[in-house]
């Protein structure tokens, strides 16, 4: 049996099984957007690494070095973001050709410290090492959090309200566009979604809010697709899930735009990943303050889309003409050749 044929996520879990325990210092270990570590008594640090691999995340001759840097520094904090943390300190190891322009460097790094300063982020070290095919660039981020403002995704609930920040399917777009430019989408949104692509925008403000607001059930953020990641949220909470086609923040023209290139008006909003937007559950008294309250501070629309069901439904998509339909699966796996895979 190969990787390929077992998929990113089952891969993951047989990492974990080879193992030993975690420590009493881990309060939670693989499988969550982060590693929660015991700190002091009130505090944890929150650990994670990503990677942005030539070739698979992003094509070196379509990006600019410094959306290059923004990006690979972005995605780590989203997943601080979507714990509650606040993000502190980065390494970034880097493999390199050594026929690279020395000014891609000075324009990556000139990305990642544009991204960090405003978040008081710290870049204190790293790793460089000469690569013969493509280039990578591998981050570690450590931030922190009340220990019990941390939001994981394992905590929703039969009734919770599932909300998302933002909008969906952008990047998902871009991506799209990027590897076909033949396809037809409108001039105003090609440009927003490729903004959306090249230079997402992680929501640790937000993710903040909604740790200390205290009255989210369980959270994580948008990188594999709505469909995939509620997918994720669902399996670590033991939970099913209803959404609505409706209710989802997706642009009228990523509609049409899907539907012309997916065949499907929702198919880059459920399966498109790169969102970077925090998905979130509450209990339903306290979903539609929490929703607001974010708004207020910080002029970002959140968005009721559904429901958490009891464990054992099937995941229910509920078109707007009342039909329902399943919506399982079909997130971005990065080794998967069995499921719904999105072709990047």
């Amino acid at each position: 049996m190969t990787i390929g044929e077992i998929g990113e996520f089952a891969l993951i879990d047989r990492i974990r099984k080879l193992l030993p325990l975690p420590g009493e210092d881990v309060v939670v270990g693989i499988g969550d957007d982060v590693a929660v570590l015991k700190a002091d008594a009130e505090r944890v640090w929150l650990a994670t690494c990503d990677v942005q691999v030539e070739g698979s995340h992003f094509l070196r001759a379509a990006i600019d070095p410094v959306d290059l840097g923004h990006k690979a520094l972005a995605v780590n904090l989203s997943d601080v973001a979507s714990a509650g943390g606040r993000p502190r300190f980065a390494l970034v190891s880097l493999g390199l050709p050594r026929d690279l322009d020395l000014a891609f460097i000075e324009g990556l790094y000139e990305g990642l410290r544009a991204e960090a300063e405003p978040l008081g982020v710290d870049i204190v070290g790293g790793n460089i090492s000469s690569v013969r095919h493509g280039l990578f660039i591998d981050i570690f981020l450590l931030g922190e959090a009340p220990r019990d403002e941390v939001v994981l995704r394992s905590g929703a609930r039969p009734g919770d309200r599932i909300l998302v920040t933002g909008s969906l399917g952008d990047a998902a777009a871009g991506v799209a566009l990027l590897l076909d430019p033949s396809l037809e989408m409108e001039a105003a949104y090609a440009s927003r979604a490729r903004v959306r692509r090249d230079r997402p925008s992680p929501r640790v403000r937000e993710g903040r809010l909604i740790g200390a607001a205290k009255t989210a059930t369980a959270m994580i953020d948008l990188s594999d697709g709505l469909a995939g990641d509620l997918g994720h949220l669902c399996e670590k909470s033991a939970v099913s899930a209803r959404i609505f086609a409706s209710a989802l923040p997706v642009e009228a023209a990523n509609r049409t735009f899907s539907a012309s290139a997916k065949g499907d008006e929702w198919h880059l909003a459920l399966h498109g990943g790169e969102d970077y937007e925090l998905l979130f559950t509450s209990p339903p008294d306290k979903a539609g303050r929490l929703a607001e309250e974010i708004r207020k501070a910080t002029g970002l629309r959140v968005t009721e889309i559904g429901e958490i069901l009891e464990a054992g439904q099937a995941p229910e998509f509920v078109l707007p003409d009342g039909k329902t339909v399943g919506f399982g699966g079909g997130g971005w796996d990065h080794f998967s050749i069995v499921k719904g895979r999105v072709e990047r």
